[in-house]
């Protein structure tokens, strides 16, 4: 009497090892660059919402640089650092300039956003997307 074998052949389990390989490595670039976008938000939401706060002091105080006793201006609008980017503010008089960049280690490593009075928006994203920059607006996906 012949019995029947039950399971898969080592060819077959090689097979779908290897389908599922070759969609790992093509779902996993994607969803990377899908966590990433999502941490830049953070910092351009930030700049723009640290841009209203700047004009706000300048149309009270007709400079956007900190008064006498070290108050206002940078000092008071500043944002604070996040897990994923660090957040620089220089002001004189009638300028100033914000920049967030993307803190070493994380997905936005080498990655720089600023906001000026203009309104200017810049960005560069170091090697990650190519040493991609834009000037008067910010990049948000990879070009």
């Amino acid at each position: 009497m012949r019995q029947d074998n039950k399971g898969f052949t080592l060819i077959e389990v090689m097979v779908t090892v290897a389908i599922i390989g070759i969609l790992a490595a093509i779902a996993l670039p994607s969803y990377t660059d899908y966590v990433r976008r999502g941490q830049i938000t953070e910092a351009t939401g930030n700049l723009a919402s640290h841009r209203v706060q700047m004009e706000q002091w300048y149309q009270d105080n007709r400079v956007y640089s900190v008064n006498a006793n070290g108050t206002g201006g940078c000092n008071q609008t500043a944002s604070a650092n996040t897990p994923n980017f660090t957040y620089t503010c220089a002001a004189t008089g009638q300028t100033f300039t914000s920049t967030a960049t993307g803190v070493a280690g994380t997905l936005v490593a080498g990655f720089s956003y600023t906001i000026n009075e203009t309104n200017t928006r810049t960005s560069a994203t170091g090697a990650v997307w190519g040493s991609a920059t834009s000037n008067n607006s910010w990049l948000t996906k990879k070009p």
